[in-house]
């Protein structure tokens, strides 16, 4: 008699063990609150082996949800798939460990297909937050395509993936699939499924470059180059006024022209293409040097910023002193107080918002230096 009484005791302390083990795998900080819920009722406390991410949601649920409902039907009974729709977690993260749980949880993807593809790309314990903020990161900001595929490359090779990369690499992979937008155009290497990270982190930051170019400088050209064209030695000296003269000249000259977009709003400098014969030979940057006030050849570079012949730097030296310096106005403006071209940054983030419905906090309907050095 003993013995066949003292058996469910067994089971139940077994359990209860299992139980306690699984509750201090939350994170410290939001123990209280899980522990607190599981308290409740022992089928809410079974949550933290059946499906932890669900006890998790509804412990600490995102701003906006009212887990009220589901934890009803949980006491009450009902299937689990309709305890995790009632809370809006998807029944794919039922397989997710308690390490994974680091924020409270927001909305994910959960399609049909998205549920097949990601069970193939699950991640161990050790890397679960990290994957699991991965996942949601670059799915809100772009499209469950990606998210599979933020989720295949943090397993494959976590040290490549950057947190603080995502929304600017969602941004573009969500653009790389807008081809009728000005984001679009402005996107060299579009995002592709069999992509490994490091060259859509590289793909991505081409991207912003060329953003931060049309957004500095507007769809008008620069109407005042401080200097004059002119013919010297053989060599044609050309402005480059425009987004067009300067993205050609970079691509043409291997070179990072298209990076200085802040520098020419602000008005620190001109950029000059030097020819010959038609034939693109160096591309010349006139700024103010040390302590110097008046214009003077801060960059000479050749293609590929190789240096350019003697030839060249004397041609370019003759080209500058035709020039009255005492007289060009430069109406050099303070780093950070350039306006940005509003009419592009709307028509850039526009189809954006309309499909998301939203017009984000990091995204703003004013253009903004701030929201755009923090992509």
């Amino acid at each position: 008699m003993h013995s066949t009484l003292s058996q469910p005791l067994v089971r139940v302390s077994a359990r209860s063990a299992l139980l306690e083990r699984q509750l201090g795998r939350y994170r410290p900080q939001y123990q209280g609150a899980v522990r607190a819920l599981a308290a409740q009722h022992s089928r809410v406390a079974d949550l933290a082996l059946s499906f932890p991410t669900l006890l998790f949601a509804l412990a600490v649920p995102r701003r906006g949800l009212d887990p009220a409902c589901a934890i009803d039907g949980t006491i009450a009974g009902i299937a689990l798939a309709q305890v995790a729709a009632a809370a809006d977690v998807p029944l794919w993260l039922r397989r997710l460990p308690p390490e994974a749980l680091s924020r409270p949880l927001g909305r994910l993807p959960d399609s049909k297909s998205f549920r097949l593809q990601i069970a193939n790309h699950l991640p161990s314990r050790k890397i679960a937050s990290f994957w699991l903020q991965s996942v949601a990161d670059i799915g809100e900001s772009a499209h469950e395509a990606i998210a599979v595929w933020i989720a295949r490359e943090v397993i494959r090779e976590k040290r490549n993936v950057k947190l603080d990369r995502l929304r600017l690499v969602g941004l573009w992979a969500w653009y790389s699939g807008q081809p009728e937008t000005l984001g679009y155009k402005m996107i060299q290497n579009p995002w592709t499924p069999d992509m490994r990270m490091a060259s859509a982190l590289s793909a991505a930051d081409d991207w912003r470059t060329n953003i931060s170019l049309h957004i500095n400088l507007g769809s008008e050209p620069i109407t005042d180059p401080w200097l004059r064209p002119a013919c010297v030695s053989g060599y044609d000296f050309l402005p480059l006024t425009s987004i067009s003269d300067i993205s050609d000249e970079a691509k043409a000259m291997r070179n990072c022209l298209r990076t200085y977009g802040y520098n020419l709003a602000h008005n620190r400098s001109r950029l000059w293409s030097m020819r010959k014969d038609g034939r693109r030979v160096a591309t010349l940057k006139v700024g103010t040097g040390y302590r110097d006030p008046l214009p003077a050849v801060v960059e000479l570079k050749a293609a590929g910023n190789e240096l350019p012949p003697r030839d060249v730097w004397w041609a370019a030296r003759q080209w500058l002193n035709m020039h009255d310096l005492s007289q060009v106005d430069m109406k050099r403006r303070d780093w950070g107080t350039a306006p940005l071209d509003r009419a592009t940054w709307i028509s850039l983030w526009r189809p954006y918002w309309l499909a998301k419905r939203r017009i984000p906090g990091w995204l703003p309907l004013g253009a903004s230096r701030a929201a755009l050095e923090a992509l």
